[in-house]
């Protein structure tokens, strides 16, 4: 799995957008006005930071460990470090873009659900 097959999957989906709001070489995947991805590198290697369900952000670091770390600069509680190594299945990584965005959609206001067309 790489960078440009996560915004191709990402920006796919309803809704979402990308934009660099910290960093120009750091592009931020938004759904609406909140942010459930970020794409960078760890320790040279790309990576990918996502929202995580803080019931069992742990066990998924415990499931894959060395590959997905607590969330670099963020909520250690909320966020998880992938490190797009080659060891997680395109599946897998998909499947965690894919909660970070739900989880991220669902605290979308009812507004900005209608306005996006969610």
């Amino acid at each position: 799995m790489n960078h440009e097959k996560i915004t191709a999957h990402a920006l796919s989906k309803p809704g979402t957008r990308m934009r660099y709001p910290f960093d120009p070489e750091l592009p931020v995947l938004f759904v609406g006005d909140k942010m459930f991805a970020l794409l960078g590198t760890t320790s040279g290697v790309p990576s990918i930071n996502l929202k995580a369900d803080p019931e069992t952000v742990w066990l998924t670091r415990e499931t894959y460990p060395g590959t997905v770390l607590p969330g670099y600069h963020m909520n250690k509680k909320h966020w998880n470090t992938v490190v797009l190594n080659g060891t997680l299945s395109d599946d897998i990584v998909l499947d965690m873009l894919e909660e970070s965005y739900q989880l991220v959609r669902r605290k979308l206001t009812k507004a900005v659900k209608e306005e996006l067309g969610l």
